[in-house]
């Protein structure tokens, strides 16, 4: 009889616990920047110097100018994220956010809408090609253990002002992810070109 009591308990209380909401789910964001990391150092993979400094033209960025780019941008939203989840969450903001995360990420990689980089994003040379992929390399990587072993709250975190509107900081990161993808495509362009060295 006690157990036949306890056992109606356990159910009972089951009933009442919250389920994980999905949005908190991290694997979207993981595949994404593993993805992205993975596709990018395919395609820079084996190439010269010639190669990744090659310029289609004067105002066209090279294959290792994407890459710096990537890099530059990733330091700075990760900045921007580890600011925004040391303030305070706010719960009620989210109704602010109108965009999903797979129109985030569609919308980011879609080379047609063209977009100006920030000044300091902008490629300014001064490391080697080198240097430059082992950096993005190794923030990636830590970008990566932080969205693994992380505790912080990413959705309750949200930016009102971004160039995508209102967005979490969850979200935040999969721009970065899909970004990487942006110029990844930018670089294969580069790579396709009539006068690219063989």
């Amino acid at each position: 009889m006690k157990i036949s009591y306890l056992l109606v308990f356990v159910l009972l209380c089951s009933a009442f616990v919250v389920p994980r909401p999905p949005q908190e789910d991290r694997s979207l964001l993981l595949t994404q920047l593993k993805e992205t990391k993975a596709n990018l150092l395919k395609e820079v993979a084996g190439l010269s110097e010639e190669q990744l400094k090659y310029k289609p033209a004067p105002d066209r960025w090279s294959v290792i100018e994407c890459v710096e780019h990537i890099y530059r941008t990733e330091g700075g939203l990760f900045a921007w994220e580890q600011q925004l989840v040391s303030a305070p969450a706010d719960a009620s903001k989210r109704s602010l956010i109108k965009l999903t995360d797979e129109q985030i990420i569609t919308g980011v990689e879609d080379r047609s809408k063209k977009a100006k980089a920030p000044e300091e994003f902008v490629p300014a040379g001064g490391q080697t090609s080198q240097q430059i992929i082992a950096g993005f390399v190794a923030r990636r990587d830590s970008l990566i253990s932080y969205v693994m072993n992380s505790k912080d709250d990413l959705r309750n975190h949200v930016v009102e002002q971004s160039p995508l509107g209102p967005i979490d900081a969850y979200q935040l990161l999969l721009l970065d992810a899909a970004h990487t993808n942006r110029h990844t495509q930018q670089l294969v362009e580069v790579k396709n070109s009539a006068g690219f060295p063989k």
